[in-house]
């Protein structure tokens, strides 16, 4: 099954620490050069080289930036690739499913019902409440961040799944012998991330309900489903689609959008609604669909490995 993958015998959980500052190394090597092209603009223009985030975020063209800080993601994925095959020894299969291999189908499944219904809310915020909205839609720009964010936000979202909901998981599993320590663990890491994002300082901290909620939820479906296809999905669909519609000045991202949103921030109902509404929703779906059972088993048991040979299915070696 999909945790057990990483008990190996070679996997002690301090390999995992180790390989968590490499991830982390190698990102930050990756806003290298984000940094260098902003030094540049700032010398060939004279202006003072910005220490604010928003400065940061918006002293280069949007696209440009968003190109440049998504590229730390494509660094940071080659380095938990290299990573799990030479430090754990492992395959980046075993790290993404129990299945023997990849599941397509469920990856796109996810995405596109989580798509749909993030363009479809979208579009009705705007129907039922246009003057919070400024449409924003330029063809050039918004053809360059549809390019830019097909190819890369796909990237920097599985970067994140596989921090959170592979390699980590299995890690907190690998110490813990359960399975309700690294769904919690990692859920409230995976929250926390998100702590110094403007949306935070805009709505205060109420906000990290829903990141942690969708860090739980997606921890879930992780468990239940023996593997991270759907979590997947999800991510990659959440960010690619708001990015492409929607932005404003309090988000993470900056973008190019069909719209944008000048409503004041607000933490209420709408920050609650997914979690406690939405998505036990979607968890009913992919239940139904899936034919998950065994719930309290598959998230709160004990992890037994009577023969640890006998349920490994992958080459680790390879």
């Amino acid at each position: 099954m999909f945790l057990e993958n990483g008990f190996l015998p070679q996997n002690k959980f301090w390999k995992y620490l180790v390989g968590s500052f490499i991830i982390i190394l190698a990102s930050t090597i990756g806003q290298i050069p984000w940094v260098i092209a902003v030094a540049i603009k700032s010398f060939k223009t004279g202006k003072p080289f910005p220490t604010a985030e928003k400065t940061m975020m918006n002293f280069l063209n949007l696209n440009t930036t968003l190109f440049l800080l998504l590229f730390s993601f494509v660094v940071a994925f080659v380095a938990i690739i290299l990573v799990i095959k030479y430090l754990h020894k492992q395959t980046l299969l075993s790290v993404t499913t129990s299945r023997e291999k990849i599941d397509w189908g469920r990856i796109l499944f996810s995405f596109f019902l989580w798509g749909s219904f993030t363009a479809g809310s979208t579009l009705l915020m705007y129907y039922y409440a246009p003057y919070n909205f400024v449409y924003n839609f330029k063809p050039i720009p918004f053809l360059i961040l549809a390019l830019i964010g097909t190819l890369l936000i796909p990237i920097q979202t599985s970067t994140e799944e596989y921090v959170f909901r592979g390699y980590l998981m299995q890690g907190f599993a690998v110490l813990s012998k359960n399975r309700w320590f690294p769904l919690v663990l990692t859920s409230l890491i995976f929250g926390s991330m998100h702590i110094a994002n403007p949306e935070v300082e805009k709505m205060g901290y109420i906000i990290l309900v829903y990141y942690i909620g969708t860090g739980f939820f997606l921890g879930i479906i992780t468990l239940m489903d023996e593997g991270m296809e759907l979590a997947l999905g999800f991510h990659a669909a959440n960010n690619l689609i708001t990015a492409l519609l929607v932005t404003s000045e309090w988000s993470a991202f900056q973008t190019n959008s069909v719209f944008k949103d000048v409503s004041a921030p607000s933490a209420g109902f709408e920050i609650l609604i997914p979690v406690f509404i939405i998505f036990p929703i979607l968890l009913f779906i992919f239940s139904k669909k899936y034919n998950w059972s065994n719930w309290k088993e598959k998230l709160t048991g004990t992890i037994e490995i009577k023969n640890l040979e006998s349920t490994q299915k992958f080459d680790y070696n390879e």
